[in-house]
């Protein structure tokens, strides 16, 4: 089994955008949409998963999360742009 921890970005119904970090995509998705993921999420429901890449522990997957939400929205979107996402659930 493998314990890849993942960061994720969410394209929220307001057209925002949410980072987080999982161990499974697919849930944390489908918690997100059922208003059971994070604060930010509950009222900007639907959201879709745009971007995924793992890493070999929570610590670098946290590390990418908090990198990403101090960007500014122009700054995400390059970041978005510029970088390799893995397949999104």
């Amino acid at each position: 089994m493998e314990n890849k921890a993942y960061f994720y970005v969410l394209k929220c119904n307001d057209d925002s955008y949410y980072g987080g970090y999982t161990t499974d995509p697919a849930r944390r998705l489908s918690e997100h949409n059922q208003g059971i993921g994070a604060k930010y999420t509950r009222n900007r429901k639907p959201v879709q998963m745009i971007h995924l890449e793992s890493f070999e522990s929570k610590s670098e997957a946290m590390k990418a999360e908090s990198a990403f939400k101090k960007l500014t929205r122009p700054a995400k979107l390059r970041y978005l742009k510029n970088t390799k996402s893995e397949q999104t659930p």
